[in-house]
């Protein structure tokens, strides 16, 4: 069977086919960096590590891109709050954001462009709007997209520009020609601080929000690419804009899948701080492991509205333990998990549960089939097998005593901690740079973060 995706702008699933054979370029769009990561981001980024995960199981060559936005009105705003630069305020939010996702088992991209990095390339990009009658300078010194111009505007969110026009409205004296039309470069206003102006043919300023993921992802995957995602609050207008952003530029196809994860709610209402509802991943991992939270999230599928709750916590954490009791019931010493034979019955059934559009509820039901087959005949066989499919679902991988007798990271000792970055360190001379980002991510996972560094490797409990 072949993969088969939601593809938001057809609003249908369709089989999937990149544009090269065996390999595919992905962009997600990626953290605003001002403050700690909240759930809502974790769901988003949670699904988009299991896609790339599928991708490269299935045989793919995968060049996944998720960018961080390191210039923004927010942001500005927090430096100035706390009397520091926008640099040093964005590095820590970053670094933050590693230890938060990393302990949730999602990988690191294969590429993270910041921004700041591709000022450059958005100028680039906006020059040539403006020589195609696309943009155009306003009063105000900002430089405007003339929405107008662009047809099909609204194909992927489903919106006419006669819907949007009965919701304008136009801020006085925002300089635009049309209430539709959005910002590219937001010319500099004289109280900002200074780095938060950069020079450009349109005078000093910063790039708009929209114009950084097409540039982003047109410098690093190409002009026309396979899979675009991000959240559903996304989808218009910001990916709508860069739809007419990025085509409008190139004249060609942008994207040719568009995936977008469900909302997110706590106890069933919209999370927010005036709610009293609002939790960052770091609250959570105050309570919960990293792995059950991981758990949690992936009973759901990604397109379906996800509702946090602590009840729903406390029935994963259970049923994640009912996982590695089965695992621990069997002596795997030796054995390899990572070589899955896709014709065994369950492996099959998980594999036709994942190529559905990435159905990680239906995979996540046929662990636990295999672990009802463990515990009933001690088999290895199936409990390597269970611990396999676990591990393309960043699922089980930890030593199933250690996390029986408390959850991840308890029990972990100095001396275990040092063996693990030997073992690190070791695979990196070797260059068996998997094995040796597979030992960071799982220390990662236990709240240990390792600091690579000219004099070695010294570590931090998060």
């Amino acid at each position: 069977m072949s993969l088969r995706l939601f593809n938001s702008l057809s609003r249908q699933v369709e089989t999937f086919v990149p544009l090269v054979p065996g390999q595919v370029g992905m962009y997600v769009c990626g953290m605003t960096i001002y403050d700690f990561c909240h759930v809502g981001h974790a769901r988003m980024m949670m699904s988009f590590d299991v896609v790339q995960r599928w991708l490269k199981a299935s045989g793919y060559r995968v060049n996944y891109v998720r960018n961080i936005t390191d210039i923004d009105d927010k942001i500005i705003r927090r430096a100035v709050e706390r009397g520091i630069t926008i640099r040093q305020l964005t590095d820590e939010m970053t670094q933050a954001m590693h230890q938060d996702i990393g302990a949730l088992g999602i990988e690191l991209p294969d590429h993270e462009p910041r921004a700041t990095e591709y000022v450059g390339q958005m100028l680039d990009m906006i020059g040539r709007l403006e020589n195609k009658g696309l943009a155009y300078r306003a009063s105000n010194g900002d430089v405007n997209y003339a929405v107008r111009k662009f047809e099909g505007y609204g194909k992927l969110s489903g919106k006419s520009l006669d819907q949007l026009r009965a919701g304008e409205r136009v801020a006085v004296d925002d300089g635009k020609q049309d209430p539709l039309d959005f910002v590219l470069w937001k010319a500099a206003k004289p109280e900002e601080p200074a780095d938060a102006k950069y020079e450009s043919p349109f005078g000093a300023g910063r790039p708009g929000w929209h114009i950084e993921c097409s540039a982003m992802s047109c410098a690093l995957l190409g002009e026309h690419f396979d899979i675009h995602g991000g959240g559903l609050d996304l989808q218009f207008p910001h990916h709508e804009n860069e739809i007419a952003q990025s085509e409008g530029a190139s004249g060609k196809r942008f994207v040719n899948y568009w995936m977008h994860n469900g909302f997110l709610n706590v106890d069933n209402e919209k999370m927010s701080k005036s709610l009293g509802n609002f939790f960052t991943i770091r609250d959570v991992l105050k309570s919960y492991d990293g792995e059950a939270v991981r758990y949690f999230m992936l009973r759901v599928h990604y397109r379906s509205p996800f509702n946090y709750s602590d009840a729903g916590l406390d029935d994963a954490r259970q049923g994640l333990r009912r996982l590695y009791t089965a695992l621990d019931s069997v002596d795997l010493s030796g054995l390899d998990s990572t070589k899955i034979n896709w014709d065994q019955e369950h492996a099959a059934r998980f594999k036709a549960a994942m190529d559905e559009d990435f159905n990680t509820p239906i995979a996540v039901a046929v662990l636990f089939d295999l672990a009802a087959e463990v515990n009933r005949t001690r088999s290895k066989e199936h409990a390597v097998l269970l611990k396999g499919l676990g591990g393309v679902l960043g699922l089980l991988q930890q030593e199933p005593r250690a996390y029986l007798q408390g959850g991840a990271g308890v029990g972990l000792d100095v001396a275990g901690i040092e063996a693990a970055i030997a073992a690190r360190a070791a695979a990196k001379a070797a260059k068996n740079f998997a094995e040796a980002d597979r030992i960071r991510q799982e220390l990662l996972a236990q709240g240990i973060v390792l600091k690579d560094s000219a004099q070695g490797t010294t570590w931090v409990k998060a």
